[in-house]
C-alpha cells in the first residue's frame, strides 16, 4: 500500500483498541493522557518512525475512536465480537489484513501508550523474527513480528494468546534491553503515566505536515489518498469506506471532484453478477497515486531533515 524504499523493510502497525481497558475504566482508548487520547498518542509514536500502514482494531466505542483519528491516515478494522473475544482475536484481524503488505509488524495494545519512538526504531532495525523490549529484565510492549510468521500465527487456536501462538511455531523471542520504562506502564496506573508525560512529549516532538493539491479549492489530500489505496486493495468503494470512517456518498463526491479537477477517470466500475460489481483504479489513477506517494514521501523527508537540523 506504500512505495517501498530500496533495501528498506516496510513495517506495518497494529493497535488493538477494541475493548475496555478495565472494568472501572469506561473511556478506554479515548482516555486522555495529556491533551490527546491514548490511541492517538500511539499513532503519533508509530508515525514518528514511518510505520505504515497503521491498522487500528476497534470494538467498544468504535465510532468515537474513528472520529478521534479521522485525519491521521489510519485504517480501521472492527472486531464486532469484541465483548466475547480476547486481545489475540483482535490481533489476528490486524495480522490477516497486513500479512501481504509489509515485511514486519509492530503490535501493541492501546493500554500501553508511553513507549518511545526510539524503542520502536531499534526494534525495527534489529532483524530478528520476534522481538520484545525489556526494561530492567521485564519484557513489555510493543511486540515486533516478522510477516513470514503470520500464516502460522493465524492458525493458532489455543488459549494462550500471542504468547502461545509464538511458542507453537517454535520461534525464539528475542528480548531487547532498552532504557524505556514506558514499555511496561499500562493505563491502570494513570498517576505514573502522568509522571512520564513530559518526557514522552519530548520524544514525540515532530513536524506535522499536511499536504494537499489544490486549484480554487482542495481536491486531494491524505484522506483521498487513503481512499484510493483502499480501493486499490479491496476493489470496492463501500469496503474502503468501512475501513476509514467515511460515508459512501461522501467517498463518491471526493472521487468525482478528483476526476473533474484532473480531467481523466481515476476509478472504473466493472459490473458483476449477483454479488455486484467491483471498482478498480484506472491506469491513470494508479499512476497519479504513485506520483503523489513519492511526492509526499519526499516532502515529509525534507521537512524531517530540516526540523532535525534547525531544532
Amino acid at each position: 500500500m506504500i512505495i517501498k524504499k530500496k533495501k528498506e523493510k516496510i513495517t506495518g502497525g497494529i493497535i488493538v483498541a477494541a475493548g475496555k481497558i478495565s472494568e472501572g475504566n469506561d473511556e478506554c482508548s479515548l482516555l486522555k493522557i495529556g491533551s490527546i487520547t491514548a490511541v492517538k498518542r500511539i499513532v503519533l509514536t508509530f508515525q514518528q518512525v514511518e510505520i505504515s500502514p497503521i491498522v487500528v482494531i476497534t470494538g467498544y466505542e468504535a465510532r468515537e475512536v474513528e472520529h478521534d483519528l479521522a485525519d491521521y491516515g489510519v485504517i480501521f478494522l472492527e472486531n464486532k465480537n469484541y465483548e466475547n473475544s480476547q486481545m489475540f482475536d483482535s490481533a489476528k484481524i490486524g495480522l490477516e489484513f497486513l500479512q501481504d503488505k509489509c515485511d514486519q509488524v509492530i503490535f501493541n495494545p492501546v493500554s500501553i501508550p508511553m513507549f518511545t519512538p526510539e524503542t520502536i526504531q531499534k526494534m525495527m532495525e534489529c532483524g530478528a523474527e520476534v522481538i520484545s523490549p525489556s526494561y530492567h529484565g521485564k519484557s513489555g510492549h510493543p511486540l515486533l513480528i516478522s510477516s513470514k510468521l503470520i500464516p502460522d500465527i493465524l492458525k493458532y487456536n489455543g488459549n494462550m494468546g500471542m504468547r502461545g501462538a509464538i511458542r507453537s511455531i517454535k520461534v525464539k523471542k528475542q528480548l531487547m534491553e532498552i532504557e524505556d520504562e514506558g514499555i511496561l506502564q499500562d493505563m491502570d496506573d494513570i498517576d505514573h503515566l502522568d509522571q512520564l508525560l513530559k518526557k514522552h512529549n519530548q520524544h514525540i516532538l515532530h513536524p506535522f505536515v499536511r499536504i494537499s493539491i489544490e486549484k480554487e479549492t482542495m481536491f486531494f489530500n491524505s484522506r483521498t489518498k487513503l481512499l484510493l489505496l483502499l480501493i486499490k486493495e479491496m476493489h470496492s468503494v463501500r469496503g474502503a469506506c468501512r475501513h476509514m470512517a467515511l460515508s459512501y456518498s461522501k467517498a463518491w463526491n471526493m472521487l468525482n471532484q478528483l476526476e473533474q479537477e484532473l480531467g481523466y477517470a481515476v476509478v472504473e466500475r466493472r459490473h458483476g453478477g449477483s454479488r455486484g460489481g467491483k471498482t478498480f483504479l484506472t491506469k491513470e489513477g494508479a499512476k497519479f497515486l504513485e506520483k503523489y506517494q513519492l511526492f509526499e514521501q519526499n516532502v515529509r523527508q525534507y521537512a524531517k531533515d530540516e526540523f532535525d537540523r534547525l531544532f
